[in-house]
């Protein structure tokens, strides 16, 4: 496909050797964004991890996959082949792995000079933590992330897995492999990008670091402006047990919430950045919010400037107005899911297709590279593809 509708990365070929979590997210950003991902997946059907294969992964969705045995000579040489004719490749496994299966970097850069090598891994290739497993609970601790993450007197959350695994992890690798394809574009050479979620998350502090530094942000966890601190920037329970959330930072959106919730008259909130007051603040807030449904508190405060949303569920998201204006949900195969993000004034997403069984396009794939029928069924009948 080629075009306005084709996706700004149309013609770009990326080799995926399957895994879980940060990888395929990698891997579906760039196939949502046009380019031709082909997923190397088990010959026996697995990818490791506990979530069973369908076509409902999200993160899986449009992909082509090849199901190859990579524990024989001639499984190895097919991935070899297929990354000589890519752009770049991406991989997940623990440092080592991939040289020991005859497809690091060394081998494939040889093959193919112009080749971008995307490695995803917690602590990354080198580093005393480099060698054991990990996962983002334990990337977002060592980085700095999850002890500011949590209300004051309690212990850290984790942000379910968003900030290590996919914004630290897999959206960094992403913007490393394009950051890379465009030097190669440039007439650079291909080479290796050594993507730690450790390090990921780590930039994602910049501007943490940036206010400790000034002076305005302290490391104890929810008595800052942006972390549950302040009574301005909090979600609040309502009547009917749900929620909504405030962010009211600036004075004149700060003047619009107290207008709307009829807090002019109350001197104690002139003292908006004091912080002595904001647990005194925030409880007055707490009984007020409560007052109403979330139904009522939309009513008031939508479609104003006091920084409001309510708190939605990922169904509830899906269904609400502004979403569906935006287009933000589509439905793949009968399934609510992301629609691809962001997006272009000249180039259009298409509507990705479902996730792949492994395997569902090994001859189309296995053709691409010059491999013709006869060479194909020697290649099932040697348990080497699937």
């Amino acid at each position: 496909m080629s075009g306005p509708t084709a996706g700004p990365l149309a013609g770009i070929r990326i080799i995926e050797f399957a895994g879980i979590g940060p990888g395929p997210f990698c891997g579906m950003m760039l196939a949502d964004h046009g380019a031709e991902v082909i997923r190397i997946d088990r010959a026996t059907g697995g990818r490791g991890g506990s979530q069973p294969v369908t076509t409902k992964d999200v993160l899986a969705r449009g992909r082509k996959s090849v199901a190859l045995n990579l524990k024989n000579e001639e499984g190895v040489a097919l991935a070899r082949k297929l990354a000589a004719s890519a752009d770049g490749i991406i991989e997940g496994f623990r440092p080592g792995v991939m040289e020991r299966l005859g497809l690091g970097p060394d081998e494939l850069l040889s093959d193919n000079p112009k080749l971008v090598y995307g490695r995803m891994t917690g602590w990354g290739q080198t580093g005393p933590y480099a060698p054991y497993a990990g996962h983002d609970i334990n990337y977002i601790a060592l980085a700095g992330a999850l002890a500011h993450y949590g209300r004051k007197g309690d212990k850290p959350t984790p942000p379910i897995n968003m900030v290590g695994d996919f914004g630290g992890g897999g959206m960094m690798l992403a913007y490393g492999m394009l950051a890379a394809l465009l030097n190669v574009a440039r007439g650079g050479e291909g080479q290796v990008i050594d993507c730690a979620m450790t390090d990921g998350t780590a930039v994602l502090m910049g501007m943490m670091h940036g206010m400790k530094n000034m002076g305005v942000w302290q490391e104890e966890q929810g008595v800052n402006m942006l972390d549950t601190g302040a009574h301005f920037y909090d979600t609040y329970e309502t009547a009917d047990g749900k929620f909504i959330s405030i962010g009211s930072i600036e004075p004149q959106f700060y003047a619009e919430l107290r207008r709307l919730a009829g807090l002019e008259d109350d001197a104690a909130f002139d003292a908006q950045h004091d912080r002595g007051q904001w647990d005194a603040l925030k409880d007055k807030l707490t009984a007020l919010f409560k007052g109403k449904t979330q139904a009522e508190w939309n009513a008031i405060m939508e479609h104003t400037d006091v920084c409001y949303a309510p708190v939605l569920t990922m169904s509830e998201a899906a269904e609400h107005p502004h979403n569906v204006a935006r287009g933000t949900f589509i439905e793949v195969a009968g399934d609510k899911q992301p629609a691809p993000a962001p997006r272009y004034s000249v180039t259009q997403n298409p509507v990705p297709p479902a996730a792949p069984l492994p395997g569902d396009d090994t001859d189309a794939i296995l053709e691409s590279i010059g491999i013709d029928a006869d060479g194909r069924a020697a290649l099932k009948s040697a348990g080497t593809v699937s």
